[in-house]
């Protein structure tokens, strides 16, 4: 079973970054490359713009803990009528275990108790492991998009949602 811890102090976000570089690092390498990995965690994994996210974009985030070991995190948003997970990444020696299962029971309930209609994401074109993942979990492909995101990189993503 998964604990849900929820980041609500500036102390936990350097752990937090940390395991966004080692859990990136590890399984983008091969799909992104070095360069493309560093400019995106500077970008949007680093100290400061998870501060930012937190402090001003509505954004929370949760270590995943399963048998009082971190496993990964999780991060969301909740706009207008739907959560928008934003990041679910889960260590290697940890992937397969029922985490994304506890994870959509968590997110589930979170959306019918706040009344949001929907659950979304965007997922990398090439993720198939994800893509597979996420289609077994009950989201549906919705449409596709490409997103420029600076430093001359764009990200090719499909769009899934599920209903709630």
């Amino acid at each position: 079973m998964t604990e849900f811890c929820e980041v609500t102090q500036d102390a936990q976000i350097p752990a937090l970054a940390a395991l966004a570089r080692e859990i990136w690092t590890e399984y983008y390498m091969p799909l992104l490359g070095a360069q493309q990995i560093e400019y995106m965690l500077a970008r949007f994994q680093s100290e400061e713009p998870m501060r930012r996210q937190l402090a001003e974009e509505g954004y929370r985030y949760f270590f995943l803990r399963q048998g009082g070991q971190t496993v990964g995190y999780l991060g969301v948003q909740a706009k207008d009528d739907a959560l928008f997970l934003s990041k679910l990444y889960v260590r290697r020696e940890c992937r397969g275990q029922g985490t994304g299962r506890d994870v959509m029971a968590f997110l589930e309930g979170w959306a019918r108790g706040a009344r949001l209609r929907r659950v979304w994401l965007t997922v990398n074109r090439g993720n198939e492991g994800s893509i597979r993942s996420y289609e077994k979990l009950g989201f549906t492909r919705i449409g596709t998009q490409d997103a420029d995101i600076g430093g001359g990189y764009v990200m090719d993503d499909y769009l899934f949602e599920k209903a709630m």
